[in-house]
């Protein structure tokens, strides 16, 4: 008798703790989260530059438009865009434009199309789909390289923001290959002007613009272009000059545009007390030959402004002799590893990269 009572009392406790549950599901919507309509992209791996530009989203070819009539479900359905750019609504007669136009422009068009057949038709029209814009891919020196899906016009340097902005390895150049023409042009892409530009004779090569990374800092609007979907960045990595010998800090760095003598043995620490500032040598290469040229500089006439001062150039070796050593010992243990295994620009070490 004790066990039944124990085992109603139990059915009871559990009969009220359910009842509770489901009021709680009920008053909160059924346990249910609310459906959010969702656009797809056509990139599942891309990530999009933001959400604001799909308002201002120019249709393009392949893009998918979703049609709903109220209370006339014969016109409802899928509408894509073709190559023509345009769009075909049933029972509509002509085609109706779509390419570099907004879903609200469209909209307008169909309302207009459907008074033949309707009276005062209420129309629906979202974008489903946009496949029209290829994503956007940056590399190189910056911090996160990635696909870019761009929902809306994007200028260079927002797609560097989004990638994490440059490293200190970024040296003067950043390329930008055009895979795909210019679908809605607009005079805003006419006022970036590229440093310089390649145009190959081989057909089977692709061009490319070149834009400065310091005028582009120096926020120049001429180094800031548009970006196409489905350009190709490349953030060019500087090229390493070496500083070796009698230095506080003997190590690669980064040449950065314009790095002179002077700054590169300010960022190594200067030089020792030993140094032989006289008689430093900068072993450089020459174009065509395996022998690098060898200059010879007064660092103290540079200092005291006497002579001027070098603009060093990729691969330079600054060799600053002790004059308690030899010079040719300390290049042979340079060349032997006794530099160091990194580049810096600020004093951090360069990772070594590998590809698998």
């Amino acid at each position: 008798m004790k066990t039944k009572s124990i085992l109603l009392m139990l059915a009871v406790c559990v009969s009220a703790a359910a009842t509770a549950l489901a009021q709680q599901q009920q008053d909160s919507g059924g346990g249910q989260a609310p459906q959010v309509p969702v656009i797809n992209t056509g990139s599942n791996n891309a990530p999009s530059l933001d959400t604001m530009g799909v308002k201002k989203y120019l249709l393009g070819p392949g893009d998918v438009l979703d049609l709903r009539v109220y209370n006339e479900p014969q016109f409802n359905g899928r509408l894509v865009v073709n190559d023509e750019g345009n769009i075909e609504v049933p029972f509509v007669e002509d085609p109706i434009p779509a390419r570099c136009r907004t879903d609200r422009e469209v909209k307008q068009d169909i309302v207009t199309a459907l008074k033949k057949f309707l009276n005062k038709p209420q129309v629906s029209l979202q974008v489903s789909e946009m496949k029209s814009r290829p994503p956007a891919v940056v590399f190189g020196a910056v911090r996160s390289p990635s696909r870019v899906q761009m929902q809306r016009r994007a200028h260079l340097l927002d797609l560097l923001a989004t990638s994490g902005g440059v490293t200190e390895a970024a040296g003067g150049d950043i390329q930008i290959f055009h895979t795909e023409p210019l679908m809605c042009p607009e005079p805003e892409d006419l006022a970036a002007v590229p440093v310089d530009t390649y145009k190959p004779t081989d057909p089977t090569q692709i061009g490319y613009d070149i834009y400065s990374v310091r005028d582009l800092k120096e926020g120049k609007k001429e180094a800031n272009p548009v970006i196409r979907p489905g350009d190709i960045v490349i953030v060019q990595e500087a090229q390493p000059v070496y500083i070796t010998g009698a230095v506080r800090a003997p190590q690669g760095l980064y040449l950065q545009q314009g790095m002179q003598l002077k700054q590169a043995i300010a960022m190594v620490g200067g030089l020792t007390q030993q140094a032989k500032a006289s008689e430093v040598v900068i072993w450089r290469r020459q174009k065509g030959s395996s022998e690098p040229k060898k200059l010879v500089v007064n660092f103290n006439d540079i200092k005291r402004e006497k002579a001027k001062d070098i603009e060093l150039q990729a691969y330079d070796i600054v060799e600053v002799a002790d004059n308690t050593g030899s010079l040719k010992m300390t290049l042979r243990s340079m060349l032997m590893g006794g530099v160091g295994t990194g580049i810096t620009n600020t004093g951090t070490i360069l990772t070594t990269r590998i590809i698998y």
